[in-house]
């Protein structure tokens, strides 16, 4: 049985650490304020009596808990990220606990009037008579992806104290920079020495994914040309009227408040904008590798338009890949998918195998050679003030990797 409130006090000691990352740093880690909790977790893992405990010089952390039969088992892993989104701060969280949560509406901050409520968040329901651990509502929470960190480590020290339970070799790995699409750049894959893994980052209790969205990012540049606003006629090209051309051109129902499951999108992140120079950032999301590609061809083609309509070069683009559908690679092994949902079950949990409307660190590892399916993690509403996590989810989530442990070494 996992004791919750030692599950609950090492969670709070982990959001507690600020591991925000930065797009903006060429570094790995982005930012040195993700070694803080790095080095303690590595201690950490060393204390609870794992082996062949490393963190090298871009913190990447891998640990091992030895076999514990006398038969041939696959290596697996289990993998999370420490580092929380740049979207909104992660310096000082504050945790507040609901025990036994009525259905109601939960006031994070009274002063603020911010209010976490069923009437808006409507998973909530789902876990009435639960204890929950949200924010005070001026940061984010960091169960993305600490609450899997706590589930892994938890499940490794439950497994070294109950040596009744068989299981093969476990690696265990934590990342830095996943949430700017860095987290597996840097990951050593044949040093971690794993025939699959899995990570535990998805949200809803009973998350099981193998399929995630093709992604890419652009940069389009839009060129005006500025002079005196009272002599201007011929003169002046206003390169905000373009940049406005260019994002009305775009399909107006493909964006991300627009669309759901497998539907893909255009996403305006960013615009930065002049007379004289307009610069838009936008991510480009799907789960059909042609529809994918369509669209990146659509941009271009939309870019060469407005060029020749005005003439010259005024709209430039740039289209980088930035990760593709784990599907590819998993299929061919689906049976650690199988393995995973099994796992699932009989633990009392409802399998609910969906697409990923996002990324992890796993779309990359599968294209690098260790096939990564995803798992729940427990945690809603990422990246924001209305984080949460159900306390009974994160305990279930170590159940699912301590049994995963066990089948795999009965298969």
């Amino acid at each position: 049985m996992i004791n919750k409130q030692h599950l609950i006090d090492r969670f709070v000691s982990y959001i507690t650490v600020d591991t925000e990352s930065d797009p903006e740093s060429n570094a790995t880690p982005s930012t040195e304020k993700q070694w803080d909790l790095a080095n303690a977790l590595a201690e950490e893992l060393k204390t609870i009596g794992l082996e062949d405990v490393s963190i090298d010089e871009n913190a990447y952390i891998m640990a091992t808990l030895p076999s514990n039969v006398d038969h041939d088992v696959p290596t697996i892993g289990f993998i999370s990220h420490f580092d929380t989104s740049p979207d909104f701060s992660g310096a000082n969280v504050k945790p507040q606990f609901v025990e036994n949560y009525d259905g109601k509406d939960i006031i994070l901050n009274k002063e603020l009037d911010i209010i976490l409520s069923p009437d808006y968040f409507e998973d909530l329901l789902l876990y009435k008579g639960q204890t929950l651990i949200t924010t005070d509502g001026t940061t984010l929470l960091g169960a993305d992806d600490k609450a899997g960190i706590t589930e892994i480590v938890t499940a490794m020290e439950y497994l070294v104290q109950h040596p009744e339970i068989k299981h093969g070799k476990i690696r265990v790995g934590f990342t830095p920079d996943e949430e700017i699409g860095r987290g597996a750049h840097k990951f050593d894959v044949d040093k971690f020495g794993a025939a699959w893994a899995y990570t535990m980052d998805g949200s809803e209790i009973g998350e099981l994914e193998y399929e995630n969205f093709n992604a890419a990012g652009a940069v389009v540049t839009v060129e005006g040309k500025i002079v005196h606003p009272g002599y201007a006629k011929g003169k002046m090209v206003n390169s905000m009227y373009i940049a406005t051309e260019f994002i009305n051109s775009l399909p107006r129902l493909e964006t991300p408040e627009h669309t759901e499951g497998y539907q893909g999108f255009f996403h305006l992140t960013d615009i930065n904008g002049e007379v004289d120079s307009t610069v838009l950032k936008y991510i480009i999301r799907d789960h059909d590798k042609e529809h994918f590609e369509a669209r990146k061809d659509m941009m271009q083609k939309l870019t060469d338009e407005l060029n020749t309509q005005y003439g010259r070069k005024v709209v430039s683009v740039e289209i980088k890949d930035q990760y593709f559908n784990m599907k590819e690679k998993v299929e061919p092994v689906m049976h650690i998918v199988d393995l995973a949902e099994e796992a699932m079950k009989q633990v009392g949990i409802t399998p609910n195998i969906k697409a990923i409307r996002g990324g992890t660190d796993g779309s990359q590892l599968s294209y690098m050679g260790l096939p990564c399916p995803n798992i729940f993690a427990g945690g809603h509403n990422f990246h924001g003030r209305y984080e949460y996590v159900p306390v009974e989810s994160m305990i279930k989530a170590t159940e699912v990797i301590c049994k995963i442990a066990e089948l795999t070494a009965k298969q």
